[in-house]
C-alpha cells in the first residue's frame, strides 16, 4: 500500500463517526496530503470505495501522475459535475471542510446538489472540522524524511549566516543573506518571511525585518525557515554582536533553560497544556511570567503552523509521531527579547530534537 492509499484509509475511518459516506475536500495542502497532487486547483471526492479528483484542463495530466491512486475527471469551473458524482456512488451525506469554504462556496455546493434533491435522492451537507489537519499531526517516514531535510537546511544557513553578522548591518540584509542561503542549500522557499529584530524590536515576537541597524551587546531574534518539496522547517534562535550584557545573560539562560525543561519533561500522552506549562513554569518562577504572551509551540509540516497545537488551554493530547516546536520567549518592552525555537517529533513517548543550529552558551 501507499503512503498516499494509508493517508485515504485514514480519513475513511473517520467517516462513521463523522456520520458521512464521502468526504469533498477542498483545502490545498489537505488535498496535497491526501493526493500527492500539486497543483492550485481542484477537489478530492472520496467515498468509502472510490477516490476521485476533480480538476480544470491545466491540470488534468499533472494529476494523472502525481495521483495514481485517484481517478481524474476533467472538470469546468462550474461545480456541475458535482451532482453526477453524488448520483454515480449514491453519496447520500456529504462532509465537506467548513474550517475552508467559504459562504459562496457553499452556496454554490447547496445550489448545485439541488439537482439531486429533485431526482428524488436526499442529500446532507455535512460540516466537518479539522478532520484532514488532524491526521497530518501524524508525520509517517515519508513526510518526516522530508521534514528532516526542510530541518536541516535552516540549520545549516542560519549557522552559515550567524556567523556573518557584524555591528552596522540592517535586519533587511541579515534577512537577506538568510534567504540566498536557505535557496543555496536546495529549498524551493522560505518557509514565511524572515524575521530578524534587534534591540527593541527585538521584544516584538512577529516583527518583520526593517532597516534598523545592528548595534553590539543587544538581543537579535532570528525566526527563519525553509521550505523543501512542500513541507517546512521554523528554527528561531536569538545571537549578540559584541559582549553580552547581565540582563541579557539572566533572559536568555531563563528561556534555555524553560526550552530544555519542556524538551526533556514532555511525554506522550500530555495535553498541550500540560506541555506548555513545563516551559512556562520555569519563566514565572524566574519573575517573567507576564513576558511570556504566546503559546509554547505548534505542529509544523506541510504548513508552518498546524496541529498539534501546545498551548496553555489547548487539552488535546499529544501523541507518538508528532511533530511540533518548542519554542519559550521573554519579551521586555524597550529592551529587547530572547526566543529560543526547535522542532521536536515524539517517538517512544519522549521527544527527540530535531534541529542542531547552534545556541550560544552562557
Amino acid at each position: 500500500m501507499s503512503a498516499i492509499a494509508g493517508r485515504i484509509d485514514n480519513l475513511r475511518s473517520k467517516f462513521e463517526e463523522l456520520g458521512v459516506d464521502a468526504m469533498l475536500v477542498t483545502d490545498d495542502e489537505n488535498r496535497r496530503y491526501l493526493s500527492g497532487f500539486v497543483g492550485t486547483a481542484g477537489y478530492l471526492f472520496i467515498t468509502q470505495d472510490s477516490a476521485v479528483l476533480a480538476t480544470d484542463s491545466r491540470y488534468t495530466e499533472q494529476a494523472g501522475n502525481q495521483a495514481p491512486d485517484y481517478r481524474v475527471d476533467r472538470i469546468t469551473g462550474r461545480l456541475d459535475w458535482l451532482p453526477a458524482l453524488l448520483a454515480e456512488f449514491g453519496v447520500k451525506r456529504l462532509g465537506f471542510e467548513a474550517d475552508n469554504v467559504t459562504v459562496q462556496l457553499l452556496d454554490r455546493f447547496k445550489v448545485a446538489t439541488t439537482e439531486v434533491e429533485n431526482g428524488a435522492v436526499e442529500l446532507d451537507l455535512v460540516p466537518t472540522t479539522g478532520v484532514p489537519l488532524g491526521l497530518r499531526a501524524f508525520k509517517d517516514s515519508d513526510e518526516l524524511a522530508l521534514l528532516q531535510r526542510s530541518i536541516d537546511i535552516a540549520d545549516h544557513a542560519f549557522a552559515e549566516v550567524a556567523k556573518t553578522i557584524v555591528v552596522g548591518d540592517t535586519e533587511d540584509e541579515i534577512a537577506w543573506r538568510i534567504e540566498v542561503a536557505v535557496r543555496e542549500q536546495g529549498a524551493e522557499s522560505l518557509s514565511f518571511p524572515t524575521i530578524v529584530g534587534s534591540g527593541p524590536n527585538a521584544a516584538l515576537p512577529h516583527h518583520r525585518a526593517g532597516d534598523r541597524k545592528i548595534q553590539e551587546g543587544e538581543s537579535i531574534v532570528i525566526d527563519m525557515g525553509a521550505r523543501y518539496q512542500g513541507y517546512c522547517s521554523d528554527l528561531t534562535r536569538t545571537v549578540v554582536v559584541g559582549e553580552q550584557e547581565d540582563q541579557f545573560k539572566k533572559v536568555y539562560d531563563t528561556v534555555l533553560a524553560a526550552q530544555l525543561t519542556a524538551i526533556e519533561s514532555v511525554e506522550a500522552g500530555m495535553t498541550g497544556a500540560d506541555a506548555d506549562n513545563l516551559a512556562r513554569a520555569v519563566i514565572v518562577e524566574a519573575g517573567y511570567g507576564d513576558e511570556f504572551g504566546h503559546s509554547l509551540g505548534h505542529g509544523v509540516g506541510l504548513e508552518v503552523h498546524e496541529a498539534p497545537w501546545v498551548a496553555s488551554r489547548v487539552g488535546t493530547k499529544l501523541e507518538d509521531g508528532m511533530t511540533f516546536t518548542i519554542e519559550p520567549g521573554i519579551y521586555i518592552s524597550g529592551w529587547g527579547g530572547v526566543r529560543i525555537e526547535d522542532v521536536v517529533v515524539l517517538e517512544n513517548g519522549k521527544a527527540r530534537v530535531l534541529s542542531h543550529a547552534p545556541k550560544i552558551e552562557i
